[in-house]
C-alpha cells in the first residue's frame, strides 16, 4: 500500500484540488469518497498516483473553519486554519456600521484575529475624515485595531504587510471597498499565478471562481475566493451572539440572571450600561437586530 504524504490545499476547483508539499512541489488531486470536503488551508493526507496526479484519503485536524450558511445544506466550508480576519471598510460607498458589526461578531464566534482596514483615505475630504474618524472610534475604543491604507496610492501597505507576516489571513468587507485592489497589491503576480495553476490542472474554465491560497511576499498566507469575500454571518443563538459583542462580556457576569439575553430581563447589567452610555446605545441595536432577524 502507498504511504500517504502531507501537503496544504492553496486551489480547490471543487472535487479537485490543487496542493503543495512541504518541499514546495504542487501537486494536482482528486478526493477519494464522497464525504471529505477540503478547502484552501486544510492540511491533508494524499497518495501519490502512477500519472503524476494524487489521491486526498484524509482531512487534518482543523484548527479554524470559515463557513457560510447554505440553506438547503447547512453550514459549508469555506476557508481553514485562518487565524486573522481583515475587514475592510472605506467612506464610498458609505461605511455602514451595523455590517461591520456582523463581520466582527463572525471574528469572535470563529475566534479569529480581528483587523480592521479603512481604505481609500486619499479620498476624504477633512470633513468626512472627521465623520468616519466617529464612526470608527466606537470599534476603537472596544478592542479593535484599525489601520488606514490607500491601496491606489500606496500609503499605509506596508503596515498592512507587515500585520500579515506570520498569520493565515482572509479580507472580507463590504461591496467596493477594495478588497480585490488590495489582494492584487499585496500579490502582484496573483492573477498571473492563477493562470498558470490552470493552466497545469486544466481548469482554465473556472478560474474566477476558484479558492485560492497565496502566500505572500513578505510572510504569511491569503486565501481568497468569491465565497469567502461575500461571506456573511449565520444566526446564532442570543447567548452566543452575546458572546460576540465584547464589551458586553464586563457586564455580562454582573446580570440578576445567569442566563440572561439583555433583552427585558430585570436586573441586566447590559442593559443598564446601555442606558448609562458605557456601551454604544447603536451597537447594542445591532445586537438586537441580529437576534431578531435570526428569530424570524
Amino acid at each position: 500500500m502507498t504511504a500517504t504524504r502531507i501537503g496544504v490545499v492553496i486551489v480547490n476547483y471543487g472535487r479537485h484540488m490543487t496542493l503543495e508539499t512541504p518541499e514546495g512541489q504542487r501537486v494536482s488531486c482528486r478526493i477519494k469518497g464522497r464525504e471529505l470536503h477540503p478547502v484552501c488551508g486544510d492540511e491533508v493526507r494524499w497518495q501519490p498516483l502512477a500519472d503524476g496526479s494524487g489521491l486526498i484519503t484524509h482531512i487534518e485536524g482543523r484548527r479554524s473553519l470559515l463557513v457560510r450558511q447554505d440553506p438547503r445544506h447547512g453550514q459549508r466550508p469555506l476557508a481553514a486554519n485562518v487565524d486573522r480576519m481583515l475587514v475592510m471598510v472605506a467612506p464610498r460607498p458609505e461605511l455602514d456600521p451595523f455590517m461591520l458589526d456582523r463581520y466582527l461578531a463572525a471574528a469572535e464566534v470563529l475566534r479569529l484575529s480581528a483587523l480592521l482596514v479603512f481604505n481609500k483615505t486619499d479620498l476624504l475630504t477633512d470633513i468626512e475624515s472627521s465623520e468616519c474618524n466617529r464612526r470608527l472610534d466606537e470599534f476603537i475604543a472596544i478592542g479593535y485595531a484599525m489601520l488606514k491604507v490607500s491601496v491606489r496610492s500606496g500609503e499605509g501597505l506596508q503596515t498592512v504587510k507587515k500585520a500579515l507576516r506570520g498569520h493565515t489571513s482572509v479580507v472580507l468587507g463590504q461591496s467596493g471597498a477594495g478588497k480585490s485592489s488590495l489582494l492584487k497589491a499585496l500579490v502582484p503576480e496573483a492573477e498571473i499565478r492563477i493562470g498558470e495553476i490552470s493552466q497545469a490542472t486544466d481548469e482554465g474554465r473556472h478560474t474566477t471562481s476558484v479558492a485560492t491560497l497565496y502566500h505572500l511576499p513578505e510572510g504569511g498566507a491569503l486565501i481568497d475566493s468569491p465565497g469567502v469575500r461575500n461571506f456573511h454571518l449565520w444566526p446564532l443563538p442570543p447567548a452566543q451572539l452575546a458572546q460576540c459583542f465584547v464589551e458586553f462580556r464586563k457586564y455580562a457576569p454582573q446580570c440578576r440572571f445567569s442566563n440572561c439575553l439583555h433583552e427585558q430581563e430585570p436586573g441586566c447589567a447590559v442593559t443598564a450600561a446601555v442606558t448609562n452610555g458605557a456601551i454604544s446605545a447603536r451597537r447594542y441595536q445591532s445586537y438586537r437586530s441580529i437576534t431578531l432577524a435570526a428569530k424570524s
